[in-house]
């Protein structure tokens, strides 16, 4: 039921529109704050869409700057949708909930900051699953797991697990909402079209293999050993 709704449980309409925009509007906001670029631009005085994929992920992250950054883009991305999640938790509820952490989602993809052009959103995707069902969490987490050990494809993990999210959730649901089922499906569609172009790499034998650690040679130090000649 959420905190305002249990205690306000006939909401006249213009307080109710102002609840949509806290549920909806600041989870958004939230996902258009991107870890990963401002990482790069406060730690390393750079742009993170300046070298390897592009894109504005922990994969990319790691492979550019290392461990550190990884780690703390991994938790920035982590930290806001939890944060998401929770403002729509305390106005109506699991529902609320649900919207807030998708429109985290959204924002985290196209993000209003960055001209619309934002990460694949792949962590705000798994914590959506740990914070509304640890089960669904913990099941597509081995899958993941196995994936990427068995392939080193982080993509091929990510699109795999995102295509089981809404059948696994469509299993498990015993909420009566059923709505979360068509938001489930909404993240599986948009992740698999932002991982079109890996899953293209991957068939064509040209997609980067993941490694827990930095590229020995990545394209900012390609760039900084070129300015010193």
């Amino acid at each position: 039921m959420g905190l305002i709704g249990y205690f306000w449980k006939d909401i006249p309409l213009f307080p109710s529109m102002l609840l949509v925009l806290l549920y909806v509007m600041v989870p958004y906001l939230l996902g258009s704050v991107n870890t990963a670029i401002l990482v790069s631009k406060h730690f390393y005085h750079d742009d993170i869409r300046n070298y390897g994929s592009g894109n504005e992920g922990f994969t990319n992250v790691m492979r550019t700057y290392g461990k550190k950054a990884a780690i703390i883009t991994f938790a920035g991305d982590i930290f806001k949708t939890m944060v998401a999640i929770l403002i729509g938790w305390s106005v109506f509820g699991y529902l609320t909930a649900y919207i807030a952490g998708f429109a985290c989602f959204l924002g985290h993809i196209f993000p209003v900051f960055y001209n619309f052009k934002g990460g694949k959103g792949v962590l705000c995707m798994g914590t959506i699953m740990l914070m509304l069902d640890w089960r669904i969490f913990l099941m597509l987490l081995v899958v993941f797991v196995g994936i990427v050990l068995a392939t080193r494809y982080i993509s091929a993990g990510s699109v795999i697990c995102a295509m089981m999210f809404p059948l696994v959730l469509n299993r498990l649901n015993n909420t009566g909402i059923y709505m979360i089922e068509f938001v489930a499906i909404a993240i599986a569609v948009i992740v698999v079209l932002k991982h079109w172009g890996n899953l293209k790499r991957i068939f064509n034998g040209t997609e980067s293999k993941f490694a827990f650690k930095k590229s020995k040679k990545t394209d900012a130090e390609e760039s900084a050993s070129g300015e010193g000649k």
